[in-house]
């Protein structure tokens, strides 16, 4: 069978890191996993206990597993290990045999997912009838590549081969492919990118997991930066489990630690420390960082492929509240968009159009960037260069969306032109029957006149503002206008609620997809869920004119104390309290 990962050795520079999935694990999470691993443990009382690590590395995983094995069950073991590395290979091989003589140890030059799905027979790894081989311990932190690395074919391979649907990324193979070769009640332990747990992608793979372990308990590492890679890791401990016509959902343990800028209560020595304090426990460690822990179950909200997040008693008193406020989400107001996509922007987008010897192509309009981005009201660049228009050569005319007749706009036509080459190398362009001048995602053309939410995908703290005056979004930011125009003010009533310090604290009870520095990334799925309070109510009337009031206003000290009350404001129309 053809390598599926077919990828460069997983040591050396970044390009064959990205492509390998390269993340060696820190010595310090390598016991942890072990040692989480050996608390829910049953090894057998007689006969070999089989060890498994599909991705070694460098060893440290197995290291770490072996070492916290007691010397009398040792003798017992026999360790198999798999990487596509030959030299990391001799790096885990020199380390395992000089940490413990005479131990049973067979690595191999191997593709783990080709090893399973040449066990499994037909390539269909969940076809019929168990693998002779399972193991009783699978340890592994598998290789962490993003679709987009791994290549679209590679990735419909994958897909087809392990059942996955969607978008792949190489470690969700790997962990369906542990469940496949662990004993009944074999434990595993896996160290993954916890990206899987609230994204739309991770849909399929949260799936499988719950219906193919019994999830035992689940460690998201947030932005604690255990690694040197800009990883956002999680730990999995889960068991082998005989029923998989059945999803495991009750009983799986859920810890979060991310950073903080709150007060710390205690002091810890490390990241692993810190993780035994009480829920809600604010830690300072030796660096400087404080980080909040928090201990509670894991919550899908009962859909099988719904986004995990951490359920507490006090988090879902709180998200009660809210839902018992609550009159509508922002997905009623209309469907949230990302921006126009090019796929020729130097063409395009310019922000010097002026300067043209034959002068302003006639199609230009102005484009809203992340350089626009301030609450409530877009900010004009302080550096003439970001301000941009784009070329946009579309219209609405009696039969929908069309193209415009370029014979119509002879300086917008002399501009193409000169591109023509470029732009028709866009074959898939002309392969959707479209103009070789056209815009890839264009949008309604008619929509953008109308007033629209306007927000920059990834931000520390929300900024969503208001456009009126017509401006086309650009493909790094995200755009909401209202589809009933009657209701207008529910635009206004949103960008309160979008902007408040409460929208904080709701993102991360619901979602808690954070990168790093506490980044969160504002995108359709988790921000067509925001919460609305009954326009109609006397605290929402007030609540929009203030909202108005603020955005005439910008940008003054007066504005920004209104912000301030309107802030409270927010709070209380949930039922809560700052």
């Amino acid at each position: 069978m053809t390598n599926i990962i077919a990828t460069a050795p997983r040591y050396s520079d970044v390009d064959r890191k990205k492509s390998g999935g390269t993340t060696y694990t820190p010595a310090l999470l390598a016991r942890f996993v072990a040692q989480q691993m050996l608390r829910v443990a049953d090894l057998p009382r007689r006969g070999k206990i089989r060890v498994l690590d599909p991705a070694v590395g460098d060893g440290m995983l197995l290291d770490a597993l072996i070492d916290q094995l007691p010397l009398n069950i040792r003798k017992w073991v026999e360790v198999i290990g798999y990487d596509t590395d030959s030299d990391a290979m001799l790096v885990a091989e020199q380390r395992l045999r000089q940490n413990f003589p005479g131990l049973s140890l067979h690595l191999e030059q191997k593709d783990f997912l080709d090893h399973v799905l040449n066990l499994q027979g037909c390539g269909d790894l969940f076809s019929a009838g168990e693998l002779q081989d399972s193991f009783h311990l699978v340890i592994a932190n598998p290789p962490y590549v993003r679709t987009q690395v791994i290549g679209s074919q590679q990735a419909q391979k994958i897909a087809q081969s392990f059942g996955l649907t969607g978008r792949v990324d190489l470690y969700y193979p790997f962990l369906l492919g542990i469940s496949k070769i662990l004993s009944i009640d074999g434990v595993a332990g896996v160290i993954t990118s916890n990206r899987f747990m609230t994204t739309k992608s991770g849909q399929s793979i949260r799936r499988e997991l719950l219906y193919r372990f019994q999830i035992s308990h689940v460690w998201d590492f947030g932005d604690t930066k255990l690694f040197d890679a800009a990883v956002l890791p999680s730990v999995l401990v889960a068991q082998g489990i005989h029923d998989t016509r059945h999803p495991h959902t009750d009983g799986i343990n859920y810890t979060s630690i991310y950073e903080t800028d709150a007060i710390a209560t205690l002091d810890s020595n490390d990241i692993i420390s810190a993780l035994s304090v009480k829920n809600d426990t604010v830690v300072a460690i030796p660096d400087g960082r404080r980080f909040r822990v928090q201990h509670g179950t894991l919550d899908n909200s009962g859909d099988i492929e719904g986004i995990w997040r951490i359920a507490t008693q006090s988090i879902d008193k709180w998200l009660e509240t809210v839902k018992a406020n609550t009159w509508g989400i922002f997905r009623r107001i209309g469907k949230i968009r990302v921006g126009v996509k090019s796929t020729a922007d130097r063409v395009f987008i310019r922000n010097d159009w002026s300067k043209l010897p034959y002068g302003r192509p006639e199609l230009l309009r102005p484009l809203i960037t992340r350089h626009n981005a301030r609450r409530f009201k877009a900010n004009t660049p302080s550096n003439p260069k970001q301000t941009k228009e784009i070329l946009y050569p579309h219209e609405v005319t009696e039969h929908g969306r069309s193209a415009v007749d370029l014979s119509l706009y002879p300086k917008t036509a002399r501009y193409l032109e000169q591109y023509r080459d470029i732009l028709k190398a866009r074959t898939y362009v002309i392969d959707a029957g479209r103009r070789w001048y056209e815009l890839w995602v264009p949008h309604d053309p008619v929509a953008w006149s109308s007033p629209k939410l306007v927000f920059p995908d990834i931000s520390d703290k929300p900024v969503f503002w208001i456009d009126t005056d017509g401006g086309i979004v650009s493909g790094e930011c995200y755009w909401l206008r209202c589809e009933n125009d009657s209701e207008q003010d529910l635009l206004w009533l949103a960008l309160a609620v979008a902007n408040s310090s409460f929208i904080e604290v709701f993102y991360d009870h619901r979602f808690n997809n954070k990168l790093y520095a506490g980044r969160r990334r504002f995108i359709t799925q988790y921000v067509e869920q925001f919460p609305l309070p009954d326009p109609e109510g006397k605290e929402a009337k007030v609540i929009i004119a203030l909202t108005k009031e603020i955005y005439a206003k910008l940008p003054s000290g007066e504005a920004d104390c209104l912000a301030e009350e309107l802030d409270k404001m927010i709070w209380r129309v949930f039922g809560l309290v700052i």
